[in-house]
């Protein structure tokens, strides 16, 4: 026999409102009751009416994340820990990806918006005019991203951007160039901004560039021809494409040219040289932003960054 809300209760010891409490709005339970009444759940094979749930309530128990490029790893452990944090709540979570296109970003919002109880943007490429007429049709938290009357998480790259230059400056750089980011990247400006406050560098801004090893890759001829010693790349891939092209037109990394990254992604810690690199908040970032969405609340959340030193940073030559 189908096993229903009321035998959980009973078997539980508690209201049956508490039981749909616990499924609908887990946060609002006694941490102890919420694992009694789960155990109770899983050990009778209870399973929630998902469609009868959101009539009564209004709620789908569904969100969507919306990142710029699935196929960048930045964004991977990312999704992995939104899918977790939701999971543990009993939401699903439907990833799309924008490929770095605006109008695609405003299409899925507006097809989620219908299907979700809200939406979570990972470094959304859309004017912050765009978003906000967005935020109308459905309730979204953003990451990597100031958005005025939105809840948002920000790992604080402007703090590593600004580690990471004067860590080149301590080992004797004086002119660094930061190969920035796509244009209107508020990722890529944060860069810039950080980067231009560290006294007695003088910074040569290279772009705008794909944020792809192949945008990398394209972005060697300029580092070259500008004379530079250091370098602060947008992102890990960049840098990763940054220090084929380098080693194809005979500069080696760090003898030659020292490389910074910014992510902190696997393949950073794989490449030859080790990558130099800020690590991003990234897994912390996608339970935070998972956790605003549910529990409703408008709040700005800045997450810490690290620079991590390894061998593609030395003195100059």
């Amino acid at each position: 026999m189908t096993v229903t809300i009321r035998d959980v209760a009973r078997a539980s010891g508690v209201h049956v409102s508490t039981v749909s409490r616990t499924f609908s709005a887990p946060h609002m339970v006694n941490a102890a009751t919420r694992t009694r009444v789960l155990t109770v759940a899983e050990e009778l094979g209870y399973r929630p009416n998902r469609a009868a749930r959101a009539l009564t309530t209004g709620r789908t128990h569904n969100l969507g994340l919306i990142v710029a490029d699935i196929a960048n790893p930045f964004f991977p452990p990312l999704i992995k820990a939104a899918h977790a944090a939701a999971r543990q709540r009993d939401y699903h979570l439907f990833v799309a990806d924008t490929d770095e296109e605006p109008a695609a970003e405003e299409e899925l919002v507006q097809a989620f918006s219908k299907q979700v109880d809200g939406v979570v943007l990972c470094s959304p490429r859309s004017s912050n005019k765009a978003l906000e007429r967005l935020a109308e049709r459905v309730p979204f938290v953003v990451v990597n991203r100031r958005l005025r009357g939105a809840a948002t998480v920000l790992m604080d790259v402007g703090h590593g951007a600004r580690l990471a230059v004067e860590h080149l400056a301590g080992l004797g750089h004086r002119r660094v160039a930061l190969v920035s980011g796509p244009a209107g990247s508020w990722t890529s400006a944060e860069i810039r901004t950080a980067a231009e406050q560290v006294p007695g560098i003088e910074l040569v801004v290279i772009g705008p560039n794909a944020p792809t090893e192949r945008g990398g890759f394209a972005a060697a001829d300029r580092v070259r021809d500008c004379a530079v010693t250091g370098v602060l790349a947008y992102n890990d891939l960049v840098a990763i494409g940054l220090i084929e092209g380098l080693a194809d037109r005979g500069l080696s990394v760090p003898e030659d040219v020292s490389v910074v990254g910014i992510d902190d992604i696997v393949s950073g810690r794989l490449n030859r040289p080790k990558l130099t690199t800020v690590a991003m908040p990234t897994a912390a970032a996608g339970r935070l932003a998972v956790d605003l969405l549910i529990q409703e609340v408008t709040a700005t959340t800045s997450l810490e960054t690290r620079l991590v030193i390894r061998d593609s940073t030395a003195p100059p030559r």
